[in-house]
């Protein structure tokens, strides 16, 4: 890629050049032409909060498909967890005298947000333990088996995580 001396320029060069070829890719990958615009933009977003990205870039396509497909799971992941956490709440409202308040809702969905941030920075295999561990109260022979890994390695997975969450705590 010809990187123009500005990255503004390059940025835009970038897009001029790629976003249709990637909104197409994105189109024929969600089978939804509105969440490829949205992925589409997220995909420059990204490169425009990180413009290191632009000075090493050799193949654009490779490095927006790969960039796509990251926030791809990433949007999945959080998919999950809201699905996950609907559910429970509809359990729970099942059982519950009064309804949460949309405090309490914005609440628990920002917490888990932030979880989801922060299993972000754990290995695949660690966070997929984690979720089947703590949401779907999985045992450790469970997940070993599912994940196809000892449950020596499921309890390290899990501490991976929990060291994770607390580090980011603010005390």
């Amino acid at each position: 890629m010809n990187i123009a001396a500005n990255p503004t320029d390059a940025i835009g060069q970038l897009y001029a050049s790629h976003h249709a070829w990637l909104h197409a890719w994105l189109r024929r990958k969600l089978g939804c032409g509105h969440g490829a615009a949205d992925l589409a933009q997220d995909v420059f977003v990204r490169i425009l909060a990180s413009r290191d990205a632009l000075c090493g870039m050799r193949e654009p396509r490779a490095y927006l498909t790969t960039t796509a497909q990251r926030l791809m799971v990433d949007r999945i992941r959080r998919e999950v967890i809201e699905r996950t956490y609907l559910a429970e709440l509809a359990i729970v409202m099942e059982n519950a005298p009064t309804h949460p308040s949309p405090e309490q809702i914005l609440l628990t969905l920002e917490a888990l947000g932030q979880i989801a941030d922060l299993l972000a920075g754990v290995s695949t295999k660690a966070r997929e333990a984690f979720l089947l561990h703590y949401l779907e109260e999985r045992s450790h022979a469970e997940i070993a088996a599912q994940l196809q890994v000892s449950t020596r390695m499921v309890h390290k997975y899990l501490v991976q995580c929990l060291v994770q969450c607390a580090a980011a705590r603010p005390d």
